[in-house]
């Protein structure tokens, strides 16, 4: 599917919408900081104390979550919109077991969405893929994700407007392969054949913009650039940027073998 969107969210007013947030990490962040710019009221979980408080200086309302510590359901007390960041663990999804219910009980939730990753795709061998594509996910991780999607997307047979965001490699400020070369952490395993597509964590807020300002009940996306390349390429790339001299390739063969 294809998102037209452009000029940002339209106009609400003050204080009207309740973004939830299920795991506030660098790309939810992202588009927690420019909902609030919008005077969005903005709440979600957070693994530890400390970081809910540096949220609560930002004005995210943020609470402790994780399976072994369930949210009071108060907390979820006027969401008009949801978002998981949170991925599935070796049990399942940690929200919807541990809050599933809760959730089927929200009122006036107006758009729901799950942060998923291209990873259900599987290896496809260089091929293309759209939202149509069948779902081919290699290892426990990714048969976790496929699982976890279809139970978010459940949601919607019970009248939440349901959106699957399944994302590519996410690069940022702190996060990219200039970070990494200027950290002198940059290598260059080569693996034929091996390519990724990435998208960078304000074009993913923007596309969660767009997503909230029009609902699409039962909606998927893919969320990448149209640039697929080998990672080692991505290095060479950067150290070029940077003016500095490539590390040495690396087959695959041996990388793996210094990694086990």
């Amino acid at each position: 599917m294809e998102l037209n969107f452009a000029g940002g969210l339209p106009p609400h007013p003050a204080r009207a919408n309740r973004l939830f947030v299920f795991g506030l990490g660098y790309s939810a962040l992202t588009l927690a900081r420019r909902l609030i710019a919008k005077r969005w009221r903005v709440a979600g979980t957070v693994r530890s104390a400390e970081k809910a408080k540096t949220l609560a200086a930002e004005g995210i309302e943020a609470f402790v979550f994780d399976r072994g510590h369930a949210l009071d359901p108060a907390a979820l007390a006027g969401t008009t919109h949801l978002l998981s960041s949170v991925p599935p663990d070796e049990k399942g999804d940690p929200v919807l077991d541990t809050h599933g219910a809760d959730l089927l009980r929200l009122e006036g939730v107006k758009w729901t969405g799950y942060l998923s990753t291209t990873g259900v795709y599987g290896d496809r061998d260089g091929d293309w893929v759209d939202e149509r594509a069948a779902l081919r996910p290699s290892g426990k991780r990714g048969a976790a994700r496929v699982a976890a999607e279809e139970a978010w997307r459940a949601l919607g047979r019970v009248g939440h407007k349901v959106h699957v965001f399944r994302i590519a490699g996410i690069y940022g400020p702190g996060r990219s392969a200039l970070d990494t070369v200027r950290e002198g952490r940059a290598k260059r395993v080569v693996k034929p054949g091996q390519v990724f597509g990435r998208i960078h964590v304000e074009d993913i807020a923007t596309i969660l913009e767009a997503s909230l300002a029009r609902p699409e009940a039962d909606a998927i996306y893919n969320v990448a650039d149209d640039d697929p390349a080998p990672p080692q390429d991505v290095i060479a790339y950067a150290c070029a940027l940077l003016g500095v001299d490539a590390p040495p390739e690396i087959p695959y063969e041996i990388a793996a073998k210094d990694m086990s």
